[in-house]
């Protein structure tokens, strides 16, 4: 058949080419579908606020009867409230990313990949979309807050709501970069459960970061976590009228050989984090097949 000729009863195709103006509308739409599937899935918005009510109401409600003191001025639930906050959207963003398991089994991630728009504006849309959801199941724990004698300060609000977003993005592109080369769901879930736990329990979500045993500073300064736990923490004592005295036991804050890192640095190194994991998502969606 010669150049530029089409034979009798072919329909050409006309595929698009790519443009930012499309890749804006990928970026969209990705984020569209994952606020969609959060609405429609009552029962995952559910079970995942089940562990961290349980963290603030029982595991808390208990320990607090331990390690209150009368005159203390802070009960253990409102010392563990900003590290359920950061449980509940790390838990959630883990999940969102994990979605992407799912869409190669079923064949829907195939579809995505084939289309006329960079496979980095899926990732992008991907972790802002999981952004948006596991901020939005913070919000659920931010409501919670006057049963633990937490303020509900508006400036606190939004503080809290921006540090969750950050918190959430980065995580999820964490995730994103996992599950981009998962093949099947238990493996993916097996990944998280050994990367996410540990670093939950070693933020210092759960207890203070004073007189720790050198491994175990050690260990909570180099978790990634730590550094948006901390700021949540920082937020919400800041809005508490306790003794000094005690805001400096329970919130000390993170030391590098004596220097306190200011909550501004701690913010930036989650937001480098985060670029520098979703520049490691987008890396592994190119090699995605």
């Amino acid at each position: 058949m010669a150049t530029g000729v089409t034979a009798p009863g072919v329909v050409r195709v006309h595929v698009p080419g790519r443009s930012v103006r499309h890749d804006i509308r990928a970026i969209k739409i990705v984020l569209h579908r994952e606020l969609l599937r959060f609405v429609n899935d009552r029962t995952r918005m559910i079970s995942t606020l089940v562990q961290p009510v349980l963290w603030l109401f029982v595991m808390g409600t208990g320990l607090s009867t331990l390690v209150s003191r009368p005159g203390q001025g802070v009960d253990f639930r409102t010392f563990i409230y900003p590290g359920v906050i950061a449980m509940t959207v790390i838990t959630t963003a883990m999940f969102s990313a994990g979605s992407i398991v799912w869409d190669r089994e079923f064949g829907f991630l195939r579809e995505m990949l084939v289309a006329p728009v960079s496979r980095a504006s899926i990732v992008i849309g991907k972790c802002l979309g999981g952004g948006i959801v596991a901020t939005a199941q913070g919000v659920i724990i931010l409501a919670l807050a006057g049963l633990v004698h937490v303020p509900y300060s508006p400036t606190l609000i939004l503080t809290l709501l921006g540090e969750m977003f950050l918190a959430s993005v980065t995580i999820t592109a964490f995730g994103v970069s996992l599950a981009a080369r998962m093949k099947n769901m238990q493996s993916f879930f097996g990944i998280m459960q050994m990367a996410i736990m540990p670093m939950i329990f070693l933020s210092g979500a759960m207890f203070p970061l004073t007189n720790l045993p050198g491994w175990l500073a050690f260990l909570t300064k180099i978790n990634p976590l730590t550094y948006a736990v901390d700021p949540m923490r920082h937020a919400v004592f800041s809005h508490l009228n306790v003794d000094p005295r005690v805001v400096n036991a329970l919130n000390p804050g993170v030391h590098w050989f004596g220097w306190h890192v200011p909550v501004a640095v701690e913010l930036g190194i989650v937001a480098l984090m985060g670029v520098a994991l979703l520049g490691i998502a987008i890396a592994q969606f190119h090699r995605t097949d």
